[in-house]
């Protein structure tokens, strides 16, 4: 078991990014419709009894895109728990980094460049970056160090950069989500690369 998982780690270090993205997108486009929603299920479910969601009361999540997982029902948990949730979104005038939404039932949505949902909101209701407690992270591959491969935009960790400079205050707490066919035995992390402070699949949500 310790040889094969050190053949995957190099298996996986030896990938170009490009590569590890290609095939573990492709693996996750596959996940039978039933088993995609189970799985996603079962992730609301471990982040909603989670000390980090009971105590959050600022929320930021996203909306499923290229067959990532759906966070829909926990939006709905959270409005029942008077929590306010936040979505991503592109502003035009700044397109490297993300501001986050307020997101309200009924709320009027509008398409992004990528094809997103996300608010239709003035960039004076965005939130502070450092006024969220808990971040909902996408992701296309982790590993057990807590480092994160996106779909390559660098958006998140342009975000969050701040965090790298922060040794106490560090909000929000960066919450990967995954299914577990995304975990690798190894990433490569780049300096500017912001690490998740944890990380939650099917089968759990653990701290790194």
């Amino acid at each position: 078991m310790v040889a094969a998982a050190v053949v995957g780690a190099l298996f996986i270090m030896s990938q170009s990014p490009q590569n590890i993205r290609r095939s573990i997108r492709a693996e996750r486009r596959a996940l039978p419709a039933a088993v995609h929603q189970s799985f996603s299920e079962k992730i609301c479910q471990h982040i909603s009894s989670s000390p980090q969601f009971r105590r959050a009361r600022r929320i930021a999540l996203y909306l499923p895109n290229d067959g990532e997982i759906d966070l829909q029902p926990l939006i709905h948990e959270a409005w029942a728990r008077n929590k306010r949730c936040y979505l991503p979104v592109l502003m035009p005038f700044n397109e490297n980094r993300l501001w986050f939404a307020p997101l309200e039932p009924g709320e009027r949505m509008v398409l992004n460049r990528f094809g997103i949902l996300e608010p239709d909101r003035n960039w004076y209701q965005m939130a502070k970056l450092w006024s969220i407690d808990l971040l909902l992270m996408p992701l296309v591959a982790f590993d057990s160090s807590g480092t994160r491969m996106g779909m390559g935009g660098g958006f998140y960790d342009r975000s969050f950069a701040y965090l790298r400079q922060r040794g106490h205050w560090r909000k929000p707490h960066l919450l990967g989500t995954a299914f577990e066919l995304q975990r690798v035995e190894g990433l490569p992390r780049q300096q500017w690369d912001i690490p998740l402070h944890s990380v939650v699949t099917e089968r759990g949500l653990w701290n790194l």
